[in-house]
């Protein structure tokens, strides 16, 4: 059977993957916590996509910055001026929706990207009313995502929460420059929090207040970006695509149309998806976006979606943008300091290819994907994000003393866990409810030759190994 929102919550809520902050106050909209079992899932994909994208090129490094800044940071982005979403209002009891969004609820379509006037007449022709109580909804307005603060006492100074990572890269990219032995390209990633005031958060950890970004800011000479030197290595790799006006298909990076260096970033952001985290192909897409849906500096954006059975279509959960030389320009204007860098015999200033990543969207549509209704539940997530690697599990008590002896054996080089209370089909239970690969249980055969059990999480197979061959047989299956 497939995924639901309420399976996902209700097993998250159990498992202790994620559940509603402040809970034991009535909750608070929009922001989740990660529970013990969430959290290292949530850090083990943090630690791959460092690992991996950190690693496309020996001159990307990962910084970290406040995630308070001052007001002239998104004066000079645009934030302040175009960081909005529209909403309308309940005329009857105030409840406040995201406009595209309640249209999108009712019309099964994507309207992101459309003008007030155009929200609001489309609201009018279909009659489409309030969710609550069925009132009448106002006409569309913007609304500043956001969130101010007041920094200090006296000298009070205008700040926000920051809304993206992206911003503490550029505040910092000449310096990093210099740092870094005067290089391009100059890739600096950030894997922290940011901050928006979502005018209706939904969906559980799809659509929050405060989440956690992993962002790849890659500065280049925009005269270069037509070329990588390890084109070869990915031009005849199939990307999966859905161009604007066409149906999903599969389309060679050469023939993509677009500039190599950008290409080449796609092919390994999929790469990502599909051979380190294991994601079926036909739950993966690279979607075009059209001008109106698409942020105005950047010039390519091509969103990174998958599948989420909950909701019965595919949803964004990163992006690939070409964002020119926008944010940089900005900054030197607003702050005065010059961005321009002398690199190869010239003088210029960089252009920047981000890809952005939510993390708390990826792990939902992980946990999505992975989730598994048969003879049992079971989360079928990639091996690699598993909170646990391995469990351990005497047959009965009296075995404990050589199922620790085993567990003891596992534990620095895996993550191991240990349980030995309840039956033996609870405990497997618990850990295919969590998404542990292997479950390796400790019985009377053990004490005369010398085996164990181990059972594989995706299949329910068991075969008995040799104590000194599991480390080698637990390896060979991550």
């Amino acid at each position: 059977m497939n995924a639901t929102l309420d399976k996902i919550e209700t097993l998250a809520k159990r498992r202790g993957i994620f559940y509603m902050s402040g809970e034991i106050y009535g909750g608070l909209s929009g922001i989740y916590e990660y529970g013990h079992i969430g959290a290292r899932m949530k850090r083990k994909f943090e630690n791959l996509w460092r690992k991996y994208f950190l690693s496309l090129d020996d001159n990307f490094y990962e910084i970290e910055t406040s995630t308070i800044m001052p007001k002239g940071v998104f004066v000079a982005s645009g934030h302040l001026k175009n960081f909005v979403d529209p909403v309308v209002v309940c005329k009857k009891c105030g409840n406040v929706e995201r406009a595209d969004t309640i249209i999108e609820n009712v019309l099964h379509e994507s309207f992101e990207g459309k003008s007030l006037e155009e929200l609001t007449k489309i609201i009018r022709e279909h009659n489409i009313r309030c969710p609550k109580c069925g009132g009448e909804l106002s006409e569309a307005r913007y609304f500043n995502m956001m969130f101010p603060l007041k920094v200090g006492v006296f000298n009070v100074k205008e700040a926000f929460l920051r809304p993206e990572t992206a911003q503490g890269v550029y505040i910092n990219f000449v310096r990093e420059f210099n740092l870094t032995r005067k290089r391009l390209p100059l890739g600096l990633a950030i894997v922290g929090r940011a901050y928006r005031n979502e005018i209706s958060p939904r969906q559980l950890t799809l659509r929050q207040r405060e989440f956690t970004q992993a962002e790849l800011q890659i500065f280049f000479d925009p005269e270069k970006i037509d070329e990588h030197p390890r084109w070869d290595e990915v031009k005849d790799y199939e990307l999966i695509v859905k161009r604007i006006g066409r149906d999903v298909e599969t389309v060679a990076c050469k023939d993509m149309g677009l500039p190599k260096f950008y290409v080449y970033h796609m092919a390994r952001v999929q790469q990502f998806y599909l051979d380190v985290l294991s994601v079926p192909k036909e739950k993966f897409r690279l979607r075009q976006l059209s001008d109106e849906e698409k942020a105005f500096y950047n010039k390519y954006h091509w969103d990174v979606e998958l599948y989420m059975d909950s909701l019965e279509k595919f949803k964004e959960v990163g992006g690939i943008h070409y964002r020119t030389d926008h944010d940089l320009v900005g900054h030197q204007k607003v702050s005065g300091v010059r961005q321009e860098i002398f690199f190869d015999g010239k003088k210029f200033i960089p252009h920047v290819l981000e890809l952005s990543f939510g993390v708390d969207r990826n792990i939902f549509g992980l946990v999505d994907i992975g989730y598994t209704e048969g003879e049992r539940l079971t989360l079928k997530i990639p091996k690699k994000i598993a909170s646990f690697d391995v469990a351990v599990f005497p047959l009965v008590k009296k075995l404990s003393s050589k199922a620790r002896e085993v567990y003891n054996l596992l534990k620095f080089d895996f993550d191991a866990f240990y349980d030995e209370s309840g039956s033996i089909g609870r405990r497997y239970a618990r850990q295919d409810e969590i998404g542990t690969p292997y479950c390796i249980t400790v019985d009377f055969q053990t004490l005369e030759d010398g085996t164990v059990t181990i059972r594989n999480r995706d299949d329910g197979t068991q075969r008995r190994v040799k104590i000194e061959n599991i480390k080698e047989e637990i390896r060979k299956g991550l």
